[in-house]
């Protein structure tokens, strides 16, 4: 093999093997699932609204147990971000900036990502609402963990991870490749924001759409930035307040989802 031959430019074929593998692996492997998830509660006794979407679930009797459950699980579902990572230096180089996960702006990827927050956070909920008014959406359970003292500590770790794993994958990742692949912009988006609906699809048609719409937001914000910080700041936000909300509030006052 000569040096030219392996220095020349990834072919788009090669590209895109590549692509559906780490998909294949991580998010895309989720949104197969959710697909079946979503087939079985709707043929389930009762239809859609009378199932249940059940997050951040115990995995063990023993409180010990369930911890090591819990951190085990964290750790092994970012390391398709580890690969995306690893692929991305290889080409097109420098992972780092071409994601836009430094800590050069914390200030500013603080701000924008809070900002973000709010944008997708406060619409979201209402239409979470009215999803759970018209029977379109499962009753969602985000945190099912026991009343131990790791609980909140570990919900927060898990609100990190779902967002780290999201964002590198579905925008910063996803999005290199499909430019690189010389794919056109409005299908960079769709193809983003149809990724993320899809494997949320198990809760419900509800949070396919605010997803879909979310997805739309983040990735448009990306193409403009080139920055994954604050995308994963908003992200975790939405999800600590989802988890740790759902598990410090009365449940009385959340009977409506």
């Amino acid at each position: 093999m000569t040096v030219d031959e392996l220095t020349r430019p990834t072919s788009r074929k090669v590209l895109g093997t590549e692509t559906l593998l780490v998909l294949g692996l991580s998010l895309g492997q989720s949104a197969v699932y959710a697909v079946v998830s979503i087939i079985a509660k709707l043929t389930a006794d009762g239809g859609l609204s009378k199932q249940t979407a059940a997050l951040n679930t115990s995995q063990s009797a023993r409180p010990w147990l369930d911890l090591a459950y819990q951190l085990l699980g964290i750790v092994f579902a970012l390391l398709p971000v580890l690969l995306a990572v690893h692929l991305l230096a290889r080409d097109p180089g420098d992972p780092v900036r071409t994601l836009g996960v430094d800590l050069r702006r914390p200030g500013a990827d603080l701000a924008r990502g809070a900002g973000l927050a709010a944008l997708i956070g406060l619409p979201g909920l209402a239409l979470f609402w009215t999803a759970a008014q018209l029977g379109v959406n499962a009753k969602l359970v985000p945190a099912g963990l026991p009343d131990v003292w790791w609980a909140v500590p570990v919900l927060i770790l898990a609100a990190a991870q779902n967002a780290v794993l999201e964002e590198v994958i579905v925008v910063g990742y996803l999005v290199t490749r499909l430019r690189q692949m010389q794919w056109r912009l409005g299908a960079i988006i769709a193809a983003s924001a149809l990724l993320r609906a899809s494997y949320h699809l198990y809760q419900g048609f509800g949070a396919f759409v605010g997803n879909a719409v979310m997805g739309v937001v983040f990735s448009l914000f990306y193409l403009r930035t080139r920055r994954v910080m604050p995308l994963v700041v908003a992200h975790t936000l939405l999800d600590v307040v989802a988890f740790v909300g759902y598990t410090l509030v009365p449940r009385d006052w959340l009977s409506w989802l």
